[in-house]
């Protein structure tokens, strides 16, 4: 629909007049932003107000639209025991064509189509894309507003306003220049770790370069803001709905100086708090980013699983057909760790990664994606990349004897196949014992290690151009 030019209204937003008594909207010293991983801001806004002795009202113009009122706070910085709130509105009734048509219902207004007509007359309506007039002969005008280049009205009416703000009636025991802070919680703002992980060509180290990504769909921008960010699972009664946020907006790098020196990372409570030390304009419906973390030559290696066992769900399953999943794929791992000895030394907040490595023209080439949950420092990552091409996995049930109503014992065989040209690989094969609690290995070609009261994994070396065959006779005892 096209975009309709309130031409007059417009001219009138400028002369909008105060209340008496009213201080304005204050000079803004100050706002800082702490941001939480589930899409909620903590917002501190200081603004400098003159004020009179006795009643004052407050406009704090340019509130986030997200804000959730009932975490509204209040208080004079210059005269806490002297100033107090008598009363909060948080008014949001915004300027715009559905509001004006409305708050004109019965009055005279003019409506100028795209072909040049002018019609004027009372309002009957303006919902459903219609306009309806009564002009002064009593005939009824319906103009869709697909069709209306503008709309003239006589003046703005009280009570609309141009941007969100949050209005308080304060009274303070003198008069004078005062600093006053309001705290506040809004949703519609977000922050994630993204990583960039370059891999060397032999597979044994890798570089890592981290970024901050922010995200502002609030509804207000934020000059020169302080920012703090929390990573971690803070918990809410409800998470604050976001407003709907439109199309995706273009990322834009924010300068920095030196690798990772544009935030300091500290403890805070049970979360890790990432402060960025140097101020910066999150502006609205805009992402930013900014580099948090960097490492090169960080230990790292890679690593193959096949894995085709159902896991053990502490149901009995005797059905011999159960357990066949005609899985062929072999998976690759990225692992590295988190330690500060041999290791990248860092905490890692939840977020994307993506792994590269150099071609043989020192091209970087996309070898995997994934995302990590938050992870401290002295941990192992583990990060699934994808499914190897050149490796190939089968297992395949060779024998299944129902002993007796309380043993039963099978055997499988797992076929392990290395396609590529050149190089010996290690396979680790976990393998769920998943028909019922109580299990024995009977036999084994290989030796085996048990990492969970129902796993047992194998790992084992499959030549270039070569097949190695596991074998294992499992025997399970029923409860009568």
């Amino acid at each position: 629909m096209r975009k309709l030019m309130l031409l007059l209204a417009i001219m009138l937003l400028s002369s909008v007049i105060l209340a008496q008594g009213q201080a304005g909207d204050g000079q803004r010293d100050g706002v800082a932003l702490t941001i939480y991983n589930e899409g909620t801001a903590l917002v501190q806004d200081r603004r400098t107000f003159n004020l009179t002795n006795g009643t004052n009202v407050i406009n704090f113009t340019d509130v986030a639209s997200g804000i959730d009122a009932t975490s509204v706070t209040f208080r004079s910085l210059t005269d806490p025991f002297g100033t107090r709130v008598l009363e909060q509105n948080y008014v949001f009734d915004l300027v715009d064509s559905s509001a004006l048509l409305q708050r004109y219902l019965d009055q005279t207004i003019t409506v100028i189509a795209t072909d040049g007509t002018q019609y004027s007359g009372q309002l009957l309506s303006g919902r459903s894309g219609e306009i309806i007039l009564r002009q002064d002969d009593g005939q009824v005008i319906v103009v869709s507003l697909t069709n209306v280049r503008d709309l003239r009205f006589p003046d703005l009416p009280g009570g609309l306003i141009t941007r969100p703000t949050l209005r308080w009636l304060i009274d303070s025991t003198t008069g004078g220049e005062q600093q006053l802070q309001l705290t506040y919680l809004t949703s519609g703002m977000n922050w994630t770790a993204d990583y960039n992980f370059l891999l060397a060509s032999d597979e044994q180290a890798l570089d890592v370069n981290g970024w901050v990504t922010l995200t502002n769909y609030s509804g207000t921008s934020y000059t020169d803001a302080l920012v703090k960010l929390i990573a971690g699972d803070v918990n809410r009664i409800e998470p604050i709905a976001a407003p709907y946020p439109g199309p995706s907006p273009t990322p834009t790098a924010l300068p920095i100086t030196g690798g990772g020196g544009g935030v300091v990372q500290r403890e805070f409570s049970e979360y890790q708090l990432y402060e960025i030390a140097h101020p910066v304009t999150v502006g609205a419906n805009e992402t930013k980013q900014v580099e948090f973390i960097t490492g090169a030559g960080i230990p790292a290696h890679t690593f193959y699983v096949y894995e085709s066992s159902y896991r053990f769900y502490g149901t009995m399953m005797a059905d011999q057909s159960y357990g066949s999943r005609g899985i062929t794929d072999v998976q690759t791992y990225l692992e590295f760790t988190t330690e500060a000895d041999g290791g990248l030394g860092a905490d890692l907040p939840a977020g994307r990664v993506r792994v590269y490595q150099e071609d043989v023209d020192g091209a970087a080439l996309l070898i995997g994606e994934n995302v990590i949950d938050h992870t401290p420092q002295g941990e192992a990552v583990q990060i699934y990349l994808g499914n190897a091409f050149d490796l190939v996995g089968e297992r395949v049930q060779t024998n299944y004897n129902r002993i007796s109503q309380t043993v039963l014992e099978e055997t499988y065989e797992l076929h392990l196949r290395n396609r590529k040209d050149e190089g010996s690989v290690e396979i680790r094969v976990p393998e769920h014992l998943f028909r019922w609690s109580n299990w024995t290995i009977t036999g084994s070609t290989h030796p085996y290690t048990q990492t969970d009261a129902n796993t047992i994994e194998y790992r084992v070396a499959v030549p270039a151009q070569g097949e190695t065959v596991i074998a294992y006779t499992v025997r399970y005892t029923f409860p009568q």
